[in-house]
């Protein structure tokens, strides 16, 4: 959210030259901790953030190197954005303008944040192809659609839906399909994801 923040600001007024520089000094910050003495914990969480910050710097470099001077630039919508909004006013509850809402958005995708802990767990190093991917998930549930990753096995198809899932703090359930599996087992595990919200990712499907 404070990546999001910043780089439209710079956009908007500072030029992204500033930005690239704040977002590499962070990332060296972070690197110089990983030297000290951490417990499991603060590692881990460490870890997650590098990565994330690895990926941040990498696309505030492109930005700059393209030239981006919109926000409605492609090379910028296309990116995984946080916002804090305002929830709209009702007539009914005087009291909801003070509250506030994450949202998600990627391209035509407009996401409400889950709010699901998840635990400190470890983020999926994003690559070009993670973004494309990204790109095509979120947008296919905006529409109310789900997606179906094709490729090669070992390519990273469902660690990249579980970790779409915990960029927008969704529990996700990986359920391995078989020729075993019965229709009785299957309804309750659709009738446990849709009481909860959670997202269902349906190994070996076909």
């Amino acid at each position: 959210m404070v990546w999001t923040l910043q780089v439209e600001y710079a956009i908007q007024n500072t030029g992204l030259h500033k930005c690239e520089s704040r977002v590499k000094k962070q990332l060296n910050d972070l690197a110089m901790l990983v030297r000290e003495d951490l417990s499991a914990v603060h590692l881990q969480t460490l870890q997650a953030l590098i990565v994330l910050d690895i990926h941040a710097r990498d696309i505030t470099t492109m930005l700059y190197e393209k030239q981006v001077t919109s926000l409605n630039d492609f090379n910028w919508i296309a990116q995984l954005r946080y916002y804090l909004e305002r929830l709209p006013e009702k007539k009914s509850e005087r009291q909801a303008s003070g509250l506030r809402r994450v949202s998600v958005r990627q391209t035509i995708a407009d996401l409400p944040y889950g709010n699901e802990y998840l635990g400190n767990t470890t983020r999926l190093v994003i690559t070009p192809l993670t973004d494309r991917c990204f790109r095509a998930l979120t947008a296919a549930y905006h529409l109310n659609y789900g997606g179906a990753p094709e490729g090669p096995a070992g390519t990273g198809k469902t660690e990249t839906t579980k970790d779409l899932a915990k960029a927008i703090a969704r529990m996700c359930v990986v359920f391995n399909c078989s020729d075993n599996i019965k229709a009785q087992e299957f309804e309750k595990l659709l009738r446990g994801l849709a009481a909860t919200g959670g997202w269902g990712c349906f190994d070996e499907f076909n």
